[in-house]
């Protein structure tokens, strides 16, 4: 029997898994880490820088005589406004803000106050942003006076008020005369005059502070408006709106309550 081949078939064996257990291990892959993803680009924005004055023209009119902290104003703006040399506030844009503060004249001092705030754009394609911003130099058409903080005061009554007992003292002067035909009857009717024009004053109050339609006034930017620039394509500088503006209002005599 020969066993001569068989023995050198397992000696190759041997040798070969040796040769195997002897040879350097693979390197391990190493682990794969999971992708992060990229930051989304910020989207561009245009910037109404603070301080900026918009014209505008008042659409609701209002009065200390109805109006409440609450009620809400609406305006239209009066001429394009320019920013990084495009135009961003056409001309006829909404804006809408709030009376922040409505008080009535008082019947003996005090006149009559509206505070107001804006605080929303509306560009003719329907983009709405918020703002703040506080309304300047209104022109009203009568004595109103508007302050840096946006209050409107309505006029002083005291001209009204000497009139008024004024008036009363020479009525009653030439009613007295005329009754008593002397000079005790002047008296007399000068002190009931007087008298009654004073208890006008004191039950009567005075002048209302008001903004009739088509107020004109400046809204100044507290803080800058961030437009997006996506949506501020306008190649028109819009259209103002027509409303005439308020007559030179006289101050009214004063009414009871």
């Amino acid at each position: 029997m020969n066993v001569r081949p068989s023995l050198f078939a397992s000696l190759i064996l041997v040798f070969a898994a040796a040769a195997v257990a002897q040879a350097p291990a693979a390197p391990e892959k190493p682990a794969t880490m999971p992708a992060i993803a990229a930051p989304s680009a910020k989207p561009a924005v245009i910037q109404v820088p603070s301080g900026t004055k918009i014209p505008l023209v008042l659409e609701n009119a209002i009065s200390t005589r109805t109006a409440k902290a609450g009620d809400p104003v609406y305006f239209e703006t009066l001429y394009p406004i320019l920013a990084d040399g495009r135009i961003v506030i056409p001309a006829g844009s909404y804006m809408s803000g709030e009376i922040l503060q409505a008080k009535k004249p008082g019947r003996i001092k005090g006149r009559g106050l509206l505070v107001l705030r804006l605080t929303q754009l509306i560009l003719p394609n329907g983009y709405t942003v918020n703002l703040a911003g506080t309304p300047r130099d209104a022109g009203t058409g009568g004595g109103e006076t508007m302050n840096r903080e946006g209050q409107l005061k309505g006029p002083g009554a005291k001209a009204q008020d000497a009139g008024e007992i004024i008036r009363s003292t020479v009525y009653g002067t030439v009613i007295g005369a005329a009754a008593g035909g002397n000079v005790t009857g002047a008296r007399t009717g000068l002190g009931i005059g007087a008298v009654a024009g004073l208890l006008g004053v004191l039950l009567t109050r005075g002048p209302n502070a008001q903004m009739p339609r088509g107020t004109t006034l400046d809204v100044v930017l507290d803080h800058p408006v961030e437009l997006l620039a996506s949506r501020v394509h306008f190649t028109s500088p819009g259209k103002a709106p027509d409303l005439p503006g308020p007559s030179n209002r006289q101050a009214r005599r004063r009414v009871p309550f």
